[in-house]
């Protein structure tokens, strides 16, 4: 009599593999991830200092967008739609405009806004340490309302934060 005898087919060894390849996966994400964050915030912080908004509100998620958006001009409640599935197109386009505002405070056209869409860490690095400067009553002149905000907020006065130099 013959008899079969199952020493497994290695499905261990593969169940292995694929969690191994998971976790490089995740782990290169993430690291990714807070490459990008890091990239973002640096200059943001910059550009926030010049407009005279405090500039450890770049670093915390949700608060940089809202307090970025507001620098443009816009609600930054608009912040919380992009939890919500395709909500985000709505959250970017009010950000491309606030984009534009917050260019023509510092002298730039709206061409620049091109840049700012296609290659947003360029755009925040050439603001944030470009030698530009941050005049918010150029917004006026350009028949837009101001920034919310920073510098040229509500009635024109500067906030209390003033950058160390």
């Amino acid at each position: 009599m013959t008899t079969y005898t199952d020493y497994g087919s290695g499905d261990g060894v593969t169940y292995g593999a694929i969690l191994a390849v998971w976790a490089i996966v995740l782990v290169s994400s993430l690291v990714f991830a807070a490459i990008i964050y890091v990239l973002i915030a640096i200059p943001l912080a910059a550009l926030f200092a010049k407009a005279g908004v405090e500039p450890w509100k770049a670093w915390v998620p949700f608060y940089s967008t809202y307090t970025w958006l507001q620098l443009g001009g816009q609600n930054g409640h608009w912040v919380w739609l992009s939890l919500v599935p395709y909500g985000s197109v709505v959250t970017s386009v009010f950000l491309y405009i606030g984009m534009y505002r917050t260019g023509i405070a510092f002298g730039k056209d709206s061409g620049f806004l091109v840049l700012g869409i296609v290659l947003p860490v360029v755009w925040l690095f050439i603001l944030g340490f470009g030698k530009d400067e941050y005049r918010p009553d150029r917004i006026a002149q350009a028949g837009y309302g101001g920034p919310l905000v920073g510098f040229g907020a509500g009635d024109g006065s500067p906030v209390p934060y003033r950058p160390t130099a």
